[in-house]
C-alpha cells in the first residue's frame, strides 16, 4: 500500500471515530433547538441535518484551527440544521411581516422615549392587545432561527454576501451583538444568557426564574426581536 493510500485510509478512520463519538450531540442540538421551534418541525429532519454537518466537520477539521473538534462541529451542525429550516420554508410570511413591525416599533419607541420599550408600549403603539403582541413575538422567535430581517426585508439565504453565518463569525458583528445583549433589560439578557451560554431548555428558565414556559418564550422572542431592532441596518453604521 502506497504512503498516500495508507494516509487516506488513516484520514477515514479518524473521520468516522469523530463522528461515532459526537453522534449524540448532534441530537444533544436538535432537542435543544426544538425548544424555540413550531411542532410541526420533525426533530428527525434537524437530526438527519446534523448529521450531514457532523460528516462535514469530521472531514474537514484540523486541529491547527485553534479550536476543538467539538466546538467546531457544534457550529457546522446547528449551521446544517438552519439550512434545512431554510429549506422547509415552515414559517408563514405573515409571521415575519409581523416580527418585522415589532422590530420596527420598539425601534421608534426606544428613539422617542430613550428608555426599553416594554411589552405594554409596543402593543400600544401597534394597536394590538397585550395578549396578541406576546404571540406575535412568540412566533418571531422561532422564525428568527432560520433567517435574518432587516427593515428592507426578509435576508435571502442562497445570497452569499447576506448569510447570517457569515456575519456571526464576523468580528464586528460579534461585538455589535455583545453589546446589544449587554445592554438588553435585566430579565431578558437573564433568559438569552440561560438559553444560550448555560443551555437550558425554556421550561428549565422558567422554574430558575419561577414563571411559565410560555412567559419565558415570550422573555426570548422579545429579547430577540429588540435585537433585531437594534441591530438593523449595523452594516451601514460600520
Amino acid at each position: 500500500m502506497s504512503v498516500a493510500s495508507e494516509y487516506l485510509q488513516h484520514s477515514r478512520a479518524s473521520a468516522d471515530d469523530l463522528v461515532r463519538r459526537h453522534a449524540p450531540l448532534v441530537r444533544r442540538i436538535a432537542y435543544h433547538l426544538m425548544g424555540r421551534l413550531p411542532s410541526s418541525v420533525d426533530v428527525s429532519d434537524l437530526i438527519q441535518s446534523g448529521m450531514i454537518g457532523l460528516l462535514e466537520a469530521a472531514k474537514n477539521f484540523a486541529t491547527d484551527r485553534g479550536a476543538s473538534f467539538e466546538t467546531y462541529a457544534g457550529i457546522r451542525i446547528r449551521g446544517a440544521m438552519l439550512d434545512g429550516l431554510r429549506k422547509l420554508d415552515w414559517a408563514p410570511r405573515s409571521v415575519h411581516r409581523k416580527a418585522r413591525a415589532v422590530a420596527n416599533a420598539i425601534r421608534e419607541l426606544e428613539a422617542e422615549i430613550g428608555r426599553e420599550a416594554r411589552d405594554t408600549d409596543v402593543a400600544n403603539k401597534m394597536g394590538v392587545s397585550l395578549d396578541e403582541y406576546h404571540k406575535i413575538v412568540e412566533d418571531a422567535a422561532g422564525c428568527q432561527i432560520a433567517s435574518l430581517t432587516t427593515e428592507e426585508g426578509e435576508i435571502n439565504a442562497t445570497d452569499p454576501l447576506a448569510d447570517p453565518f457569515r456575519d456571526v463569525i464576523d468580528e464586528r458583528f460579534r461585538a455589535a451583538l455583545t453589546e446589544a445583549i449587554a445592554n438588553l433589560p435585566d430579565r431578558e439578557r437573564t433568559v438569552m444568557s440561560l438559553y444560550y451560554d448555560d443551555e437550558l431548555n425554556l421550561k428549565e428558565i422558567g422554574a430558575v426564574l419561577k414563571v411559565s414556559e410560555s412567559r419565558i418564550c415570550q422573555i426570548h422572542g422579545q429579547a430577540l426581536t429588540r435585537l433585531q431592532a437594534r441591530l438593523a441596518g449595523w452594516r451601514d453604521r460600520l
